[in-house]
């Protein structure tokens, strides 16, 4: 695809744990985001979002599988090629002032990434700084400051410039706004939309808060227990869920004057890795007996709408 920017395919990130099982935190998960596209990645907290994302940027490093990005296979690449890729890649992190050097003025702080990747003269990255800080609604007095002076709001913009000050093609936003108060939080959504607008920035937003999912999202994948078991675009996903745990997070949603939206919530326990059929099977309200002998797989049940549930999946029950 020429407007496909990354693609993920059959990614896994294993831990070894005790009594020699192993912690699925990310299990074969394959999605691609196009060019200037807000992918949401959605889910329970224990469910793989952040492992995720950190996978994709080697961050940490996944057990198998491959990304490519702008063509390249990011999976492959040493650590010296690795870093030169990672201009183009950036991202902000859920608790912005643990993603700040508490010891560095924040002009310092923006500019070593310009230095790192030798981007500009020192009155260019200077000017880079202070036109990034303007960017983000803050002025060049703010750069003399340290962290600790900031709050929770203005850390965030500040930790948003320094994932933009290389004008990087994906970013992917950790839970950036879980921290925040809610005013707070609805003028950082608005200043990402704003700069993805105006920078042609491509996302992959990942939070548990679907109601900050369904605001920013072009498409949105849910994840449950390290796979992703729904992906549509946004106005069709909250409008007609086809996966069971799609549709209990939303039942979990409440509704002003109203409470739960409904009654299909979420009981039971999270599976044992080690178990087979659908890991969703111990949990869900619709569950039948092929959906304890075998997994199903993330399979298109209309236009870009997929889901990996037997009840959709044409190929299912026979």
């Amino acid at each position: 695809m020429d407007n496909e920017l990354l693609r993920v395919n059959r990614l896994k990130t294993h831990y070894s744990a005790a009594r020699n099982k192993t912690v699925k935190a990310v299990d074969d998960v394959s999605f691609s985001v196009k060019k200037g596209e807000i992918l949401g990645i959605v889910g329970e907290s224990g469910c793989g979002k952040s492992t995720l994302g950190k996978s994709i940027l080697r961050l940490t490093e996944p057990t198998s599988g491959k990304v490519t990005f702008l063509g390249r296979e990011l999976t492959g690449l040493d650590a010296k090629e690795l870093r030169r890729m990672r201009r183009h890649f950036q991202m902000i992190f859920q608790d912005p002032y643990a993603s700040l050097n508490p010891r560095m003025k924040i002009k310092d702080i923006l500019e070593e990434p310009l230095i790192v990747h030798r981007l500009g003269t020192k009155a260019e990255r200077k000017e880079v700084v202070r036109s990034m800080l303007e960017i983000v609604g803050m002025d060049d007095s703010y750069g003399e400051r340290y962290a600790h002076q900031f709050s929770g709001g203005q850390r965030q913009r500040i930790g948003i410039a320094k994932a933009l000050i290389t004008k990087p093609k994906l970013i992917i936003a950790d839970e950036p706004v879980s921290a925040l108060d809610v005013s707070v939080q609805a003028q950082i959504l608005n200043l990402l939309s704003d700069l993805q607008e105006a920078f042609s920035l491509t996302f992959l937003f990942i939070s548990h808060d679907l109601g900050v999912v369904r605001y920013i999202s072009d498409r949105v994948a849910v994840m449950y227990f390290g796979k992703i078991v729904e992906v549509s675009d946004a106005e069709t996903l909250f409008r007609e869920p086809k996966h069971p745990y799609t549709e209990a997070l939303l039942a979990a949603v409440p509704v002003i004057g109203k409470g739960q939206a409904n009654e299909a919530m979420l009981e039971g326990d999270a599976p044992d890795a080690s178990g087979k059929g659908c890991p969703f099977y111990g949990r869900c309200t619709k569950r039948e007996a092929v959906c304890r002998e075998s997994e199903p797989f993330l399979d298109e049940i209309s236009e870009g709408h997929y889901a990996a549930c037997h009840l959709n999946n044409r190929r299912a029950i026979e």
